[in-house]
Parts: C-alpha cells; sequence; structure tokens
C-alpha cells in the first residue's frame, strides 16, 4: 500500500514567528524525525498570504499578518526543511486553511493504488483538522492517520478538541 505524508504549514510563522507557540517549538523535532524516516510520498503545504492580508475575511478575524509569501515567516522552519533535504516532496501553496487542490494531488501520487494518508502539521485545530475532514470527505475509505505528536494547535485545548473531532470522523489519531 502506497503511503503519502502530508506535512501540514510547518512554516517559520507558525512555529517561532508571528503565531508561534511553546507547543510548537516542542512537537518540532519529533515532526522532523519523523519527516526524516519517511519513505513514502510527501506533500508540503504550505499557508500563502499576500501583503493585503489585512484586508482579506481570515485578515480581519485574525489581524495578525503572517505567512506572506515570500516572507521568513512564509518559508519551512529551517528544523523541517532540513528534514525534508533530498526528499522527493510536492509543494502545495494555500490561501485558505483546507487546499481544495489536494485530493486531485493525492490521487495523482496515488497512481490507482491503494495508499494510506498521514498527516502532521500546525495548527491541529484549523489546517490539520480542515484538510483532515476535506481528505477524509474525498476518500471515507482511505486510512487517514493525524500524528498527533507531530501537530500542536492555538491552544493545548484546542488541539485536544481538534484531535477529538477528527476520531469522530473516523480519522485516526496516534501518538496522543
Amino acid at each position: 500500500m502506497k503511503q503519502i505524508l502530508i506535512v501540514v504549514d510547518m512554516q517559520t510563522d507558525f512555529v517561532d514567528g508571528a503565531l508561534g507557540t511553546a507547543e510548537a517549538c516542542a512537537m518540532l523535532p519529533h515532526a522532523a524525525d519523523y519527516i526524516r524516516k519517511c519513505k513514502g510520498d510527501i506533500i508540503v503545504t504550505l499557508d500563502t498570504h499576500m501583503p493585503d492580508y489585512l484586508d482579506t475575511a481570515e485578515g480581519k478575524q485574525l489581524p495578525v499578518p503572517h505567512c506572506i509569501k515570500d516572507t521568513p515567516g512564509w518559508q519551512l522552519h529551517p528544523a523541517i526543511a532540513d528534514a525534508l533535504t533530498d526528499k522527493p516532496i510536492t509543494i502545495v501553496e494555500k490561501p485558505t486553511f483546507g487546499s481544495v487542490q489536494l485530493p486531485d494531488i493525492v490521487r495523482a501520487l496515488a497512481q490507482g493504488q491503494p495508499f494510506a494518508l498521514t498527516l502532521l502539521g500546525l495548527c491541529t485545530d484549523i489546517c490539520v483538522v480542515s484538510n483532515a475532514l476535506l481528505l477524509k470527505a474525498h476518500f471515507p475509505e482511505t486510512n487517514i492517520t493525524v500524528l498527533a505528536d507531530c501537530c500542536a494547535g492555538v491552544t493545548p485545548e484546542s488541539h485536544a478538541a481538534a484531535l477529538t473531532t477528527m476520531r469522530m470522523c473516523q480519522i485516526q489519531v496516534a501518538n496522543a
């Protein structure tokens, strides 16, 4: 069975930048280690905003400029970039929480073979849960796993709530 890892928004602004948290910093070594050991295909999503972010619907709800394209905060965190060195990856820039391109990219990588999906990244309670639920809707018979110890939420409480939501939607949660 083909294994596909999805690394969600492991960007500097979400680890130790504009929207960073102590929990994101703490899980970073676990995520980097998992990525280094990965033998399958890897998809990397990048939260991607433009300089007019504060004028967008999201920017009005969360008025903290972050992940502005081509800025240092938009880049993958150096620990994650290092873990991805020499690995074949597919990059997906996404302007919002979930990537509508992701299911088509997964289908293309699977090449008609059975596959399983594993997700890790930031933030559990926003982009990880959005992408996990989007993928579950497209692939209801596929085993989808979220690695709890390789994710962090905005708060520990919202991280736990997102994990519960995913479990309720038949997404496997490992390492909780």
